[in-house]
């Protein structure tokens, strides 16, 4: 039986079980190619470069991924974490105007309080290893209490 972790606007997630080892992992069944392959590159670039977590924050390890089915299955991480790569730009930034940054800032700057800066530093580290994370929410990027 699978257990729903959680769903967005690029997929659903489920928790299963491998029947040969008993442990549990993550699926995440994409809607568009373009967006699971933003996300399986970005898994693969932070595997290549032995990136595990950024700034006290566990990133999920990609087992692997299905390129005709747009599914990604990684392992399941808890709380403070990282994840979600779906829309994410790998080696270059999007390309928003001043107004669209200035506004999503004042957006993530209410969301996340007194935690901000935290989460600026957690940004910066991912840009400093060539992700561009642009879903930044709480449930994206989820910090101990």
């Amino acid at each position: 039986m699978l257990e729903r972790l959680g769903s967005g606007i690029h997929g659903i997630v489920f928790a299963v079980e491998n029947q040969n080892t008993g442990k549990q992992s993550a699926i995440k069944i994409h809607e568009h190619e373009r967006f699971f392959k933003r996300e399986r590159d970005v898994y693969r670039h932070l595997a290549e470069m032995g990136v595990t977590s950024v700034v006290h924050c566990d990133i999920p390890e990609l087992l692997r991924c299905d390129d005709e089915l747009w599914v990604i299955e990684m392992g399941i991480v808890t709380p403070p974490f990282v994840l979600d790569f779906a829309g994410a730009y790998l080696h270059h930034p999007p390309d928003f105007s001043d107004e669209v940054i200035a506004e999503w800032h004042a957006e993530k700057i209410e969301q996340f309080g007194d935690r901000w800066p935290e989460v600026l530093r957690i940004l910066g580290r991912l840009e400093s290893h060539g992700v561009y994370f642009v879903d930044v929410s709480p449930s994206n990027i989820c910090l101990s209490d």
